[in-house]
């Protein structure tokens, strides 16, 4: 911890240097850091481990397994993985182009037995892994369209679709075998709301048979997912392709964790989905307020607007970058470089539940901060949320505590200088240190727990107590 040594060096000098009768002096008292393996408020976070076109391919889930056991050590709870299964590209799909919803990696079609991930067996390991190291594995789950069948006549499209899977065409599990019955339009549905995705191969959830394949029946993509291959939860892919219901459906057959992908970066809307489906959501409203401060606009106080973790923190999975962000050439959709780990210092401090990027971790440059504002977020970030102050180039959150645990304050600075400002705090006659260790400076609150606290240029600190000895 690269401040802190210098820090308790400047504190012992600094305090109680009194002289006593006999002109000796007294040992100074030193000031000693929180041990935040002391605080555990039964927060954690979720990795996102992959992103888009992950190399090397084939490889995969041998490269998660490797890290496993360092991020639980860091704080991590739980994995989400890639779409695990075949899709079109075979080798070189990402998942999303669904084929097979059981083939991860076992079965010769598209080109390839092993996924870009890697084989069945590797996958089991991985997932073997993550529990002994009591992580749980999410399993990411495309079931708005499918992609890689064969060419038949649709009498409802009069013309040829790609919608016949079987054991011959893109499905050789013979698990769930489709044609273009069961996808829109067909004898018994005519869904279009106009945002169906790969329409002609979007899945008709209406019908029984294609409820029984997903969720209901024993040997069902979410049955199998689970009790077979150990799946412990869910994230959804493009929810704006199919009706609410369907989320809830599955979650009530099955249970687990899950996380519905709506983006929307109105929390209105977000709050609407998760009231009707009893799913997480990822938290785009915070996300979409982030950049606007930090990036678009250049104006923190877009962080007093509403975001989703304010009415339903334990159901707002809040994030800085996941693989659809950082692939986006649209400049609104991605919180810039420089401002990253503002941006993480926020979710890490804020209620929700925080996802981390792969690629943000495994940054060099991000790691080490990373791993701390994990350590904070898992142990102070608790209690009510109070913002203190804010205007357009400063931030200034309080996180009140409890009675055994102390809290935070976040102070966020994208001004050009450092920055300190007065603001009262739970916390009478103490010193604080900068829990980030983004500056060594350690000002002692006053009697009614006011206290000037600061934050560097371009950067942020995060405030809490510490004991003398």
């Amino acid at each position: 911890m690269k401040t802190k040594l210098l820090l308790l060096l400047t504190l012992t000098a600094l305090i109680g240097c009194s002289k006593s009768d006999d002109n000796s002096t007294p040992e100074a008292p030193t000031v000693v850091p929180l041990d935040l393996s002391n605080y555990n408020n039964g927060s954690s976070v979720m990795m996102q481990a992959f992103y888009w076109d992950v190399e090397p391919r084939g490889d995969w889930w041998n490269v998660l397994s490797d890290k496993v056991e360092g991020w639980a050590d860091a704080g991590v709870n739980r994995l989400w993985l890639p779409v695990a299964t075949k899709g079109q590209s075979g080798g070189y799909s990402m998942g999303y182009d669904v084929s097979d919803y059981f083939d991860f990696g076992e079965f010769e079609q598209h080109g390839t037995i092993e996924t870009r991930f890697g084989s069945r067996a590797e996958l089991e390991a991985l997932i073997n892994k993550a529990h002994q190291n009591n992580l749980e594995v999410i399993a990411d789950i495309v079931i708005n369209h499918n992609s890689g069948g064969s060419e038949e006549y649709n009498p409802y499209r009069d013309k040829n679709t790609y919608t016949l899977f079987d054991e011959t065409h893109g499905n050789a599990s013979g698990l769930f075998n489709r044609n273009y019955e069961n996808f829109y339009p067909n004898s018994t549905s005519n869904y279009d709301d106009g945002s169906l995705f790969y329409e002609e191969q979007n899945l008709d959830h209406n019908q029984e048979y294609v409820q029984n394949w997903l969720w209901k029946q024993d040997n069902s993509v979410a049955k199998y997912y689970k009790n077979t291959m150990g799946f412990d939860g869910w994230r959804f892919d493009y929810v704006l392709g199919y009706e609410p219901w369907v989320v809830k459906a599955w979650i009530d057959e099955v249970g687990g964790f899950s996380v519905a992908e709506l983006w929307n970066g109105n929390a209105a809307t977000l709050k609407t989905y998760v009231d009707e489906t009893g799913s997480g959501a990822f938290d785009f409203s915070t996300f979409y307020k982030l950049e606007e401060a930090l990036d678009r606009f250049n104006d923190l106080t877009y962080l007093e607007k509403e975001m989703l973790w304010q009415t339903h923190p334990d159901k707002a999975v809040t994030f800085t970058a996941n693989h659809d962000t950082e692939k986006d050439s649209n400049e609104d959709n991605y919180i810039e470089y420089n401002n990253k780990l503002k941006a993480y210092a926020y979710i890490l401090t804020h209620p929700g539940y925080p996802t981390i990027f792969y690629s943000d971790y495994e940054n060099d440059d991000f790691q080490e901060e990373i791993q701390q504002l994990i350590a904070i977020h898992n142990s102070l970030a608790t209690g009510e949320t109070e913002i203190l102050y804010v205007d357009n180039d400063e931030y200034i959150m309080k996180r009140n505590g409890t009675s055994s645990n102390p809290g935070l304050i976040l102070y966020i600075n994208t001004s050009g200088n450092t920055k300190r400002q007065a603001v009262s705090t739970n916390w009478k006659n103490t010193v604080l240190l900068d829990y980030s260790e983004n500056t060594s400076y350690a000002p002692t609150t006053n009697s009614n727990g006011g206290v000037t606290i600061e934050a560097p240029a371009n950067g942020y600190a995060i405030w809490s107590v510490t004991t003398i000895n």
